[in-house]
């Protein structure tokens, strides 16, 4: 390979590149997934040289126009990426110089690919940050209408997996709404971070060209520039803290995972997944697989993975740009189309999972779930706590020796346990009884569900009109 191969930074050596360490170090297979950044970022650099004197408007034009034939031979698949200049930048560079003649070599004027690469990541993130708020929305407002749907809908509620108190079934998934509320938020304040241009920083300390970077963050839709040069081009905070929020996303689609997975077992049955969203055994004809919630669950693995590289990448770097940073593309690209691949799966799947009232109702049933409303019954009879708290695990171990629950047991036989216990226990010894007893803000009474649907509704309402 000639020391004159790749033209925009051959001069100062006097021996080629080993050929291995030539493909060691390029980056443009992965990288070229940024061209749209990387023209969009250049289109802007052009527009600011020439406000600024340093281009002339016909070379402005000349360059943009170069730019958009290029992203045109991207989009058909007709641009051949070359190994040899690198990266995504060297490749669009060396195109435009091809394309238009010396103007093309003008464009790379008080930059450095140092703070174009960051500019580009930061211009990428924000696209995908903003399609990733999109899917957490529509996966929400999927949950919301099933909220709705199953509000009156009574199911277990656990503790340790273990029975513990009756709740709605709409109750449980506006938790999981709570959950992605909070993601939503996290991805918000992220992007406030992404939103910083490090354009015009150069390699580290800035550029001798009278450059006008607010200008350029303007036509970028940038917050501001990055306060100084030599962080802007060595900051990956905004990548890792990124990955963060992702994890926690992937952490809580886990959790919902684990619960649907459970819930669509023979043994639980509570809800039935959609036969598009399942795969069969090739052996054993019977079975039904929840495989797009296993894979879900399967898949926060490789996005943790990806935050502790992002991490240990930058432990101990210092200032300013170094070479491990090109280390940072990978795993950042891979977390987002995993992020939205996850986020799609569950927003296509929610709104057609079917619940089994019948036998969420019954499994209820089970478990001497109402024995916190027994207690809190006695406590209105002037119990004090801790002696209702002994007379209903009395209650409880006579229901497990007799094979019944608080609910069928004859009044004489609740007596003998207690005799502040009168003929109206049996309205808070119901499962609807127990359920709408909660009737407070958070609660799980179906009134309340109702509320926090329609304050769903509300919030999502808010989101498109901001």
């Amino acid at each position: 390979m000639s020391n004159k191969t790749n033209q925009q930074w051959g001069g100062r050596f006097s021996e080629p590149t080993d050929a291995f360490v030539a493909r060691f170090t390029a980056s443009v297979d992965f990288d070229k997934r940024l061209y749209k950044q990387d023209i969009q970022g250049s289109v802007a650099h052009a527009r600011m040289l020439t406000r600024v004197g340093v281009l002339s408007q016909s070379e402005c034009d000349d360059i943009v126009r170069g730019l958009g034939e290029i992203r045109v031979q991207i989009e058909r698949g007709e641009f051949e990426w070359s190994v040899a200049l690198e990266d995504v930048h060297m490749n669009i560079e060396a195109a435009l110089t091809q394309k238009i003649g010396i103007t093309g070599k003008k464009l790379h004027t008080g930059r450095s690919r140092n703070d174009q690469v960051a500019t580009d990541i930061r211009l990428y993130l924000r696209d995908e940050t903003d399609l990733i708020l999109d899917e957490i929305s529509r996966l929400q407002q999927g949950l919301l209408d099933l909220a709705e749907q199953e509000a009156e809908t009574v199911m277990p509620g656990f503790t340790h997996l273990q029975t513990a108190q009756p709740v709605t079934f709409g109750h449980h998934l506006m938790a999981w709404f709570e959950m992605l509320s909070r993601d939503y938020e996290r991805f918000v304040d992220t992007r406030k971070r992404i939103n910083v241009m490090p354009l015009g920083a150069a390699a580290l300390a800035g550029t001798t060209y009278p450059i006008d970077r607010h200008y350029t963050a303007e036509l970028l839709q940038f917050s501001a520039p990055a306060g100084n040069s030599l962080d802007a081009v060595s900051d990956r905070d905004f990548a890792i803290e990124f990955c963060a929020a992702s994890s926690l996303l992937l952490m809580h689609l886990t959790r919902m995972s684990e619960e649907l997975v459970l819930w669509a077992s023979a043994q639980f049955n509570f809800v039935n997944l959609p036969d598009r969203f399942c795969t069969g055994s090739s052996i054993m004809p019977q079975k039904k697989n929840p495989d797009v919630p296993e894979l879900v669950r399967g898949k926060s693995g490789r996005v943790y993975g990806h935050l502790f590289s992002l991490l240990t990448l930058m432990k101990s770097q210092p200032l300013a740009y170094n070479k491990d940073n090109q280390e940072d593309k990978e795993p950042l690209f891979d977390t987002v189309d995993t992020v939205k691949g996850c986020l799609r799966a569950f927003a296509d799947m929610v709104p057609a999972l079917e619940a089994r009232r019948d036998v969420m109702r019954e499994a209820a049933l089970r478990g001497f779930s109402t024995a916190t409303d027994l207690a809190d019954y006695l406590v209105r009879k002037g119990v004090a706590f801790r002696d209702a708290h002994e007379i209903v695990g009395l209650s409880v171990a006579y229901g497990i020796r007799t094979g019944q629950d608080l609910g069928q047991m004859t009044l004489d036989e609740l007596r003998q346990f207690s005799e502040v216990i009168e003929a109206d226990v049996f309205e808070v010894l119901t499962l609807e009884g127990s359920v709408s007893a909660r009737d407070h803000i958070g609660g799980t009474a179906p009134a309340q569900v109702r509320h926090a649907v329609a304050a769903g509704r509300q919030l999502l309402l808010s989101r498109q009109a901001g």
